[in-house]
């Protein structure tokens, strides 16, 4: 229906025009840009970890975020950073994005097999851990089952819903499915399921492996998780294991990094094309025919606040404006039902206004359930976007110009 492939932003420029779209593309930004940031701390987290089994321990200053707001203790609980902020710069974070940046700009394709292929490593590693991990649950970790109560769980649900980012992409290769109507349903709900399944079984065997307040702030908590209980008597084996999830974790956070800064440099470029950016940010480059310099900007962004910030506070940036882009989603949908309800569609969301109707109320009550600092920075991200869409993109923007 809509044939150019790519994002939200394209869908919604075309189903509500040039003002949402403007203010779902910087919220595209946000969301790409969090959830790189996030899985950049997460990734680096992993790496410390991997030199720690060979045996290597980097300066702490240098691995770890100047901004801390549980602090960061050791495994015998002795405080190496007190909260808030300190002297400090996550190096492999911000190396790992630079690198990658270095890769787009020369340009890369992802190809179906290497994909498989990562997502076979990712979910042999969770196969392995949750295997292991059964022997060492100890049940008093799971009394209380809710500790914080129906409130936690709102919370809880509100920040995992980070990792459910990527889904929607599935809807972009609409046009190329067989039978849409069909096999659309079919794969978003299929992989939705396995991967709750196999997300519950890791959070399950997880919280009954160590008590759930000693994983908060943790960007690595599965692989330190079974660190701790290596050096226990019996624990020996977890030792190994630790060495699958670690290689299954970096591959797999390599693979999202790839993806996602590829994709908000896109971003950039589409709104670039459309007027709503300055020109420079559609460039191609002369050799490697990429946009350079939306791919540099976009690494750049990304890759400073992965050194500054810790993993917390990032996953709630991405996670808000993942929800609110999908709340914009969910109204075009309905909006283009009730404008075009004849123009031919490779797959039309059952139930009319129903089904987009719940995803807005649900994506709002999960956006709830996360922190008012967030709501607020959330809030100054989008009055910045806006002051920029009316003293600059709305007298260049396609519509603005002269036919």
């Amino acid at each position: 229906m809509i044939p150019i492939a790519g994002s939200a932003y394209t869908y919604t420029y075309a189903t509500m025009g040039e003002l949402i779209a403007w203010i779902i593309g910087w919220d595209l930004i946000l969301e790409y840009a969090g959830s790189n940031m996030t899985v950049s701390v997460g990734f680096a987290a992993h790496v410390v970890d991997l030199l720690d089994w060979f045996g290597l321990h980097p300066a702490a200053t240098w691995i770890s975020p100047a901004y801390l707001p549980e602090g960061l203790q050791d495994l015998a609980g002795n405080w190496l950073y007190q909260p808030g902020w300190h002297f400090g710069f996550n190096i492999p974070a911000f190396l790992v994005v630079l690198i990658l940046t270095v890769i787009l700009v020369r340009g890369i394709r992802e190809s179906a097999s290497t994909n498989n292929m990562m997502v076979g490593i990712k979910l042999i590693a969770i196969l392995i851990f949750v295997s292991a991990a059964i022997s060492f649950i100890h049940p008093n970790n799971w009394h209380p089952f809710m500790p914080n109560g129906m409130s936690g769980v709102l919370t809880g649900g509100s920040i995992i819903f980070f990792t459910y980012i990527g889904f929607d992409s599935v809807s972009t290769a609409a046009e190329e499915c067989r039978n849409p109507q069909r096999d659309l349903p079919i794969g978003i709900i299929a992989t939705l399921v396995v991967c709750t399944v196999l997300y519950v079984a890791v959070a399950v065997c997880l919280t009954g492996l160590v008590p759930w307040k000693s994983m908060v702030g943790d960007a690595a908590p599965v692989v330190n998780a079974l660190k701790k209980l290596s050096i226990l008597p019996g624990g020996h084996s977890l030792h190994w294991i630790r060495l699958v999830v670690l290689f299954g974790a970096i591959m797999g956070m390599l693979s999202s990094l790839l993806v996602y800064q590829l994709g908000q440099s896109r971003v950039w470029f589409s709104m670039s094309r459309d007027g709503l950016l300055p020109k420079v940010f559609s460039n191609v480059h002369p050799i490697f025919r990429t946009p350079a310099f939306s791919t540099w900007v976009a690494g750049f962004v990304v890759a400073i606040p992965s050194g500054l910030f810790d993993i917390g506070t990032l996953a709630d940036l991405s996670n808000i404006g993942t929800l609110f882009a999908f709340v914009l989603v969910s109204i075009g949908v309905i909006v283009l039902r009730y404008r075009e309800p004849e123009r031919h569609r490779g797959f039309r969301v059952p139930f009319g206004p129903v089904i987009p109707g719940l995803s807005v109320v649900f994506c709002f009550l999960l956006m709830a359930g996360l922190p008012i600092i967030t709501w607020f920075r959330f809030l100054i991200w989008l009055v910045i976007g806006l002051f920029i869409y009316f003293l600059y993109s709305r007298h260049r923007s396609e519509f603005a110009k002269p036919h």
